[in-house]
Order: structure tokens, then sequence, then C-alpha cells
């Protein structure tokens, strides 16, 4: 077990989140491996960290001033062991292989857990979409598309939004791969529900997340009704988080951005969330702004605490970390613990350090990891791509329940498998085993390929 982890740390040693990610699952699949000995006599843990292909190209654009830049591309297409590759695109100047990898690597796993046919991959570039026009962003979407319509389609590799990419990308990702290979296919998922996309497909990683901590909370007799709540992010994931909390009965009291977070000890509220929604989907502004709309509220800019975040210092029940990787540290777990609070529910992409989750775990907090929590997104993209296949829509209604019964479903898997494998009520390595027997399952299955 530990050979995988030299192999990985010698061979590439700067991609630290890629490192971090199997680290993870390499610790929660040991009882796997010692109770089943064909496991690593196949080479399995060699075979399922290593991707099955990596695409790296370059992304010429031209400015509004008419200055061409370059901006470099990704594609990691990690495991199709039991389906087409299905991953989030990311544009964000943070990208790099290791985040991409990372990021792929989980989205395997979490696919596993929606019991959809999908496999795991990412994509993206270090292109900052924010500050941009739409015109801007458009010309740079067309240049991406021109190299990555080569590698995806319907049955081959399907992208979806990630931090960076929403509706306005997907949409002229979306024409400029329509125009390129004539076809109008289900090749994206977050298209627009004039053309293909699904209702509920915004709101599912939000909503999954918060049932997801609701089925948690009813293993202890509790539901989310008067919960103090702190959500990071502000963008889709985060808004639908706060949105579904709030129709439960909770309280929600923070928000952020890359420029720092909000405090509202009042609650934001249904008529605030709204003001949110309008000053990230359509002003894209910053979350600062929400202080000068509510001044009962506080902001605090980033950065304002060496070694720790603030958000997380607010007395609360529960905390959804919905913003990016690795933003609740060791210091600000032990801060979480210290104010009381009973659940860390990831929604978005491993947003805990290695530290804070043994901290977590340590102390009885209830922890949902990401692969499990964030499913809902996922799961919703691949009733898209049904939908998109028999060509037909389906109520909103019908989605929501769908989604319902999927986080349901991936709740007691994660339990089951926790107690088989001998760590009762410990849902990350549930969710890691689970998901892990099912890809190399399928990958002995199919041979050495």
């Amino acid at each position: 077990m530990s050979d995988i982890l030299e192999t990985i740390a010698s061979r590439d040693p700067w991609e630290r989140e890629f490192y971090q990610a199997v680290k993870e699952v390499v610790e929660s699949v040991k009882p796997v491996l010692d109770r089943h000995p064909h496991y690593p006599e196949s080479s399995v843990l060699d075979r399922i960290t290593e991707p099955e292909r990596v695409v790296t190209f370059r992304v010429p654009w031209m400015d509004d001033r008419g200055t061409v830049r370059t901006h470099r591309g990704y594609l990691v297409e990690m495991n199709s062991a039991i389906g087409p590759f299905k991953g989030g695109l990311r544009f964000h100047p943070s990208v790099n292989q290791s985040i991409l990898k990372f990021l792929a690597f989980e989205q395997v796993f979490k696919n596993a857990l929606t019991t959809l046919p999908l496999g795991g991959g990412a994509g993206g570039s270090d292109f900052e979409p924010k500050g941009k026009s739409d015109d801007e962003v458009m010309r740079f979407c067309q240049s991406f598309m021109r190299e990555l319509f080569r590698h995806v389609g319907p049955h081959t590799d399907i992208p979806g939004g990630d931090i960076g990419v929403g509706g306005r990308e997907v949409g002229y990702l979306f024409g400029a791969y329509k125009k390129l290979t004539n076809e109008f296919s289900g090749a994206l998922t977050g298209k627009g529900l004039r053309w293909g996309g699904s209702l509920f497909r915004p709101e599912a990683a939000g909503y999954g997340c918060v049932y997801f901590a609701a089925e948690m909370l009813a293993t202890r007799n509790m539901s989310l009704e008067d919960q103090v709540c702190l959500v990071s992010g502000s963008g889709n994931v985060a808004q639908h988080t706060a949105e579904k909390l709030l129709q439960l009965g909770a309280k929600v009291v923070t928000l952020s951005d890359s420029s720092g977070h909000i405090y509202d000890a009042d609650g934001i509220d249904a008529e605030k969330l709204s003001y949110v929604k309008m000053l990230k989907n359509i002003r894209r502004g910053r979350i600062r702004e929400y202080a000068d709309k509510y001044p009962a509220s506080v902001f605090t800019p980033a950065g304002a605490e060496a070694g720790r975040n603030p958000l997380w210092s607010h007395r609360a029940d529960c905390a959804f970390p919905c913003a990016t990787q690795n933003e609740i540290g060791e210091t600000d777990a032990y801060t979480l613990i210290n104010n009381t609070i009973k659940l860390v529910c990831e929604g978005a992409n491993m947003p805990c350090s290695s530290e804070a989750i043994d901290i977590f775990l340590g102390k009885n907090i209830l922890f949902a990891p990401g692969k499990a929590a964030n499913a809902g997104g996922v799961a919703v993209s691949g009733l898209e791509l049904v939908q998109n296949s028999m060509r037909l829509s389906w109520l909103g209604e019908e989605v929501d329940e769908r989604l319902r019964i999927i986080m349901k479903a991936i709740h007691r898997t994660c339990l089951e498998t926790a107690e088989e494998y001998g760590t009762p009520g410990n849902y990350l390595n549930g969710a890691n085993i689970a998901a892990f027997l099912k890809v190399v399952n399928a990958m002995l299955d199919q041979g050495v390929v």
C-alpha cells in the first residue's frame, strides 16, 4: 500500500493535491486489500491511480483590445471502467495538472456512488473568466473547444461545469462543439433549459448536499430545523446549499468568495439570497457588496488572519464548505469543534485537509466527504444525459425526487459499507470503500487494458 504512495510522490513530487486525494483513498481501502488479496495481486492500486489519458494543449485567444493571449488547457480522463468519462471543467488561474488529476480521481469515486454508469475525468484551463467581457469569454471558450472537441462526446467524455464554468461558459462551449462536429448531442451537461438542459441541474449539487446532511443528522435523531449553518463560497453549490437549508428551516449566516466572507447574524433569508444570486450570477460582483446592501452584516477580507480562515470562527451547529479544496485546515477544525459544531458536510471537492478530517473523525463529528455529499450534481448531470438521449424533458419535481432517492441511496451505501468493514459511522471509509469496490471489480472484469 505504501508502495503506490511512494511511487506517486517520487514520480510527480509537485502534484500535492493529487497525492492528498490518493492517500485518503488508499488509507480507507486497506481493510479491503487485507480481506481480498487478489486485489493487490492484480495491481489495482497502480492502475486506478494512473489516468487513462492526459491531454495538454495551448489555448490562444484575442482580448477586446486586440491582444493575443495564450493559456494552457487540460483534459484528464482518469477511469472509464463503469462508463464514459464524466467530470467538470474548471477555469481558474490556480488550475494545473495536479489539481485536475485530483478532481478526476475524486470524480471516479463520486460517479461510482451515484449508481449511474459514468467514469471519472476533469478538465480546464488557467484562464480567469472574472473581469472578462462576454465576448472575451466567448472567444476563449471557442478556442478551448477547437481542441477539446477531438476528445469528448456523448459516448466518450461528457464534461460539465466547475469553478469558473457556469451557464454562460457551457453555452459558448456547446455552441462551438455543435459547429465543429455538426451534431446536437449530450456532449456537455449544464446546458440551458431552452436547448437540452435539465430542470434542477443548477440546484442539484447544493440540494443533494443538504439532503445528505439531513440523512446524517437523522441517524442521531436530529434535523436541520433551527440549526445555525456556516456556508462557504457563493457560487452555484453554495447558493443552492443555502437555499435548501432555508427551505428546511435552518439559519445560514455566512457566504464567501476569494475576496473574503460576510457574516450576517440575523441570517441570510430568501430575499437576501436572491440578492446574492443576482450579484454573483448576473452582475458577477464580489461578496463584499452584500455588506453594503445589508449594513447589519460584517465583511472580513480574505487573508485577514494568517494561517486560518476566519469564516469558520463563528459559532454554529453545521458547516458546509462549498468553495474550494483545503479551505478547512487543522486550526480551522479545532476552531469549529470549540464552537460546538456537530456536522461538517463537504459541498466542494476535498475542502477539508487530511489533518482536519482526522480531527473531525476523532471527535465523533458527523463528517461527509465531498465524493458522497457532493454527488448530487453529477447525478443530475447523468439524468440530463438520459433526457438528451431520449429527446425528452422531465418535470422539475420528478428530477428532484430522483435526486433525493439517489442521495438517500448513497447515504445508506456509505453507512452499510463502513459497518461491514469495521468502522461504523465513518462516512469517509464507507464512501471510499464502496466506490473502490465497484470500480476495481469492473476493471478486473475487463482485463488488463
